[in-house]
């Protein structure tokens, strides 16, 4: 009996060895099936995020390229449906990735992969003294908002129907970052952006939470493109930025994960 059992220990040994070399196997066959460029359009307030990511995943795909267009939701979107070559859309609004749905440019259900959601912010020291989202109303302050037909802008409209504030921006830019960086260079007292890129922008601009912000979160969806130059590679890096690795950057980012 002793030694049968060394034997069947022995024999088990081994095919866990092997079962362990098979998969090694298979997720170096995984990364050697992908190849080429893949060409990803998202949202402006995933550039930090989606740059990094980006890095992880041509470190997993020896020879492979992310290249990215970050933008505008609404304007990504209709570059899409004009025939712009992409393989990947990730929105900051599930509205502009209906969008693409409807004129045949998705097929396959979007993903929602992160929420954000806004923060008021102000150049460093608040110039402004700006205390909450009754400022937005005054005329004195200066206040950059999204335009509103862009994700950052539709959820503003949102809160101050909320609040019940009519806002009086001095200027509206048609992405977040365009607004942010209106703040960073002390252009205006302050703006609504989401609260990650308040905290990409480290300690150039302070965020001010409000609480109606909880009434306008936007779900971001993330979709291979039907019509994808490269579909493989659209389908790995839609199954990465929703992988585990990826929640743990997002996370980091500020953004809060499904």
């Amino acid at each position: 009996m002793r030694r049968w059992g060394v034997a069947f220990a022995a024999v088990l040994a081994v095919v866990t060895v092997a079962g362990c070399g098979s998969d090694d196997k298979s997720e170096a066959a995984d990364a050697a099936s992908v190849s080429g460029t893949v060409t990803v359009f998202a949202a402006a307030s995933l550039t930090e995020t989606f740059t990094e990511l980006g890095k992880q995943f041509e470190a997993a795909h020896p020879g492979v390229k992310v290249v990215y267009s970050f933008g505008a939701s609404s304007a990504l979107a209709e570059q899409i449906n004009q025939g712009a070559p992409a393989d990947v859309f990730a929105s900051a609004a599930p509205k502009n990735m209906q969008q693409v749905r409807d004129k045949g440019e998705v097929t396959v259900a979007p993903v929602t992969f992160v929420r954000n959601r806004l923060e008021i912010a102000v150049p460093k020291g608040n110039p402004g003294a700006i205390t909450g989202l009754a400022d937005f109303g005054r005329t004195e302050p200066k206040i950059a908002l999204c335009a509103e037909q862009v994700p950052c802008g539709a959820a503003a409209k949102t809160v101050f129907e909320t609040a019940g504030i009519t806002p009086q921006p001095d200027t509206r830019e048609q992405d977040v970052k365009a607004v942010l960086t209106k703040v960073t260079l002390g252009e205006v007292d302050a703006a609504l952006v989401y609260r990650t890129d308040v905290k990409a922008a480290g300690d150039k601009v302070a965020g001010i939470e409000f609480p109606e912000s909880a009434k306008a979160v936007n779900d971001y969806p993330v979709a291979p493109l039907a019509h994808a130059p490269n579909a493989a590679a659209a389908a790995a890096f839609v199954e990465f930025v929703t992988g585990a690795q990826a929640k743990t950057v997002f996370t980091a980012a500020g953004f809060d994960t499904p």
